[in-house]
């Protein structure tokens, strides 16, 4: 199935998160835990010296150089040249009638590591990252002994070095193993795939399908789907496939489809989340009349005799899920509102009175803001179609364009200003906002900052 959000992350996003992953595998290798060694090394004559090396401490490991490239079908390869650590730590040896111990330094230079990350999905729609497949390649290694002598140490340093390089190459790769497991499968494990926006409805932002990666980017295609908490169904419509730009000037990219705002108005339909009332209380002062069946006689003479001058209210429905379009023009939906009219009784029960069909043109803004999508409704005048006069339509259609203008618009607003969540991982800020209409999707760019814990 085609997905119903796309997020696309570029060269620059993946090299930002690159930048801080190697942050942290330098802080991890810094601590690698070496195991102390000892063995027997024949020098002179087939004369054995027994040398043992212990507390070892790694004092640095810095990662200066090192890329990552997305690998189609597989995931990411990241590859790291010219590494380089410093180790000291305590030696004992033993040869004939020689013994002594001291201190020692080691150097490791022009270490080559390469990895490679398969990017997958679990069965609940959330991404897994592995390493499945990591090499070391160490080109030098130097140990240079305290003591007094020099020229014992020189007979048998090749082997301590040999052994130390493989250790090290061991020791590397296990620690990206660790590090993959722990650091990053945990964090991208944060990816909300659900999210609930309040007590009617949520989204679904699970994968349909592992990342792909591309020559410069990374695509993660989301179900993208809102849903009612109580009444969970499938729409009855399907996603469309989203033609994305070859932007790069932003880390990440979000694409918001059609189905994707179309699956909430028919999730919040599906919840009756679509009724509004309008009553006197939240008609603003200065609209200049009262909402009362004396102002609607004119179109409805039998009103003022049977419920003379009482007070009314509408109650605001939709027949059927609001569905609107996206093109490069913008958001724009044409919503079918009925609007059931009512009479407050003295006991305060309701006679219904008549019942209005209106149809409006509605378009959206739409920004981004604090990692949620919020936006704004901008309404053209409503349309009647009453058998009426035309004076009394226009009339009519004043009426109603005021009370809908001024008690149901800015609660529709209200809503969309606090807006739908993003999917992004723990302590993801976006700045540098960029809002682009494309057909059939809503485009949104942005960088990325991330904030250490």
């Amino acid at each position: 199935t085609n997905p119903g959000f796309v997020v696309r992350i570029t060269q620059a996003g993946l090299d930002y998160a690159h930048q801080h992953g190697i942050a942290i595998l330098e802080k991890q290798l810094a601590q690698l835990r070496l195991p102390d060694i000892s063995g027997d090394s024949r020098v002179l004559h087939m004369r054995k010296v027994h040398y043992e090396l212990s507390r070892l401490r790694l004092r640095d490991f810095q990662l200066p150089f090192s890329r990552i490239t997305p690998m189609a079908g597989v995931g990411l390869q990241i590859s790291i040249s010219n590494a380089f650590a410093e180790l000291d730590g305590d030696w004992r040896v033993k040869f004939l009638f020689v013994r002594d111990h001291g201190s020692f330094n080691l150097k490791v230079e022009n270490v080559y590591i390469k990895i490679i990350l398969r990017l997958g999905s679990d069965t609940a729609g959330k991404p897994t990252v592995s390493s499945s497949d990591c090499s070391t390649r160490i080109s030098n290694v130097q140990v240079l002994f305290s003591g007094k002598f020099g020229w014992l140490y020189n007979l048998f340093h090749s082997v301590i070095e040999s052994r130390f390089r493989k250790i090290l190459e061991d020791k590397v790769c296990d620690n990206v193993a660790k590090s993959v497991h722990t650091e990053l499968q945990t964090y991208i494990q944060t990816l909300p795939v659900t999210a609930k926006i309040d007590a009617k409805t949520g989204i679904d932002y699970s994968l349909v399908a592992p990342p792909r990666a591309a020559a410069q980017s990374l695509d993660v295609d989301l179900k993208g789907e809102f849903y009612s908490l109580a009444h969970r169904s499938t729409a009855p419509f399907s996603p469309l496939p989203l033609a994305f730009p070859s932007d790069h000037d932003h880390m990440v990219y979000f694409g918001a489809s059609s189905y994707f705002f179309n699956t909430a108005g028919f999730a919040y339909h599906k919840a009756g989340a679509l009724v509004f009332e309008i009553t006197e209380a939240m008609i603003p002062k200065d609209v200049g009349f009262s909402l009362n069946t004396s102002i609607f006689s004119a179109f409805v003479p039998q009103l003022e005799k049977m419920y003379p001058n009482m007070p009314m209210k509408f109650r605001l429905s939709t027949p059927t899920a609001p569905f609107l379009t996206i093109g490069p023009g913008g958001i724009s939906l044409k919503p079918i509102v009925d609007a059931q009219a009512y009479a407050i009784l003295p006991n305060s029960s309701l006679a219904p009175l008549f019942l209005l069909s209106l149809v409006r043109n509605v378009s959206a803004v739409i920004n981004v803001r604090s990692g949620h999508i919020v936006g704004s409704l901008d309404v053209g005048r409503l349309k009647l179609f009453l058998p009426l006069s035309p004076p009394q339509v226009r009339m009519m259609q004043s009426l109603m364009n005021i009370l809908a203008s001024s008690t149901l618009l800015p609660r529709l607003n209200a809503r969309l200003e606090e807006g739908f969540p993003l999917p992004l991982p723990d302590r993801i800020q976006l700045s540098n906002i960029l809002v682009r209409f494309h057909q059939n999707f809503l485009l949104l760019g942005a960088d990325v900052h991330f904030q250490p814990q």
